[in-house]
């Protein structure tokens, strides 16, 4: 993770822009915005650069953006100067302060080796409040290609690289249940090649 952590510092301003206006999750995060009670609290966890959270703050939520990258951190701070931030591990999740009615992990998992995911599941657990959510985008596996693998990019004139894992709906449907939660929307958006894969579950 130390190698994806710098990759993301070191591509942090480049990031933010080419994703800004990306508008996929809408839907998925509104239906999830839906589900909350009034001033719901909100750990955004792999905020990167706060589009997120920024997106919450200014409904009103209480949201605590957390990633583990300091140059997306800084690039948050900038842009949502009102929101909470702090530097926090995916893996170290139960470690965060507080509880919270609802744990967002956008296009965090994607990073994570599918035999953990089961487990950092549990561990978000330990920090929500009863019947609390989590929320969780992925990119959808493809037919005849690997399903965990490290992808060479150089989309911003210069290489970096980047794990990823990829899933199915079923395989994240088992991987709640196996951790204890009740799966409450599913709905795929296709972006160009991606088909993203967004799940609500309760604890």
């Amino acid at each position: 993770m130390k190698e994806l952590e710098a990759t993301y510092d070191k591509i942090a301003e480049d990031w933010s822009k080419d994703h800004n206006g990306d508008s996929w999750w809408v839907e998925g995060t509104e239906h999830l915005v839906s589900l909350l009670p009034h001033g719901a609290s909100i750990l955004d966890v792999g905020c990167g650069t706060g589009h997120k959270t920024k997106y919450f703050f200014e409904k009103g939520l209480a949201v605590v953006g957390a990633d583990f990258s300091e140059g997306m951190l800084a690039v948050a701070k900038r842009e949502v100067p009102g929101a909470r931030f702090m530097k926090l591990d995916l893996y170290d999740i139960d470690q965060a302060p507080d509880r919270y009615d609802c744990v967002f992990a956008q296009a965090v998992f994607l990073h994570i080796p599918k035999k953990d995911v089961v487990s950092i599941l549990e561990k978000a657990k330990k920090i929500l409040n009863p019947g609390g959510y989590v929320y969780v985008a992925v990119k959808e596996a493809w037919p005849g290609q690997p399903d965990e693998r490290v992808e060479v990019e150089n989309d911003y004139s210069y290489e970096y690289r980047r794990f990823f894992s990829y899933f199915t709906a079923e395989e994240f449907r088992s991987y709640f249940k196996q951790a204890g939660y009740t799966v409450m929307h599913e709905s795929i958006t296709p972006i160009g090649k991606t088909r993203w894969l967004q799940m609500i579950a309760k604890a």
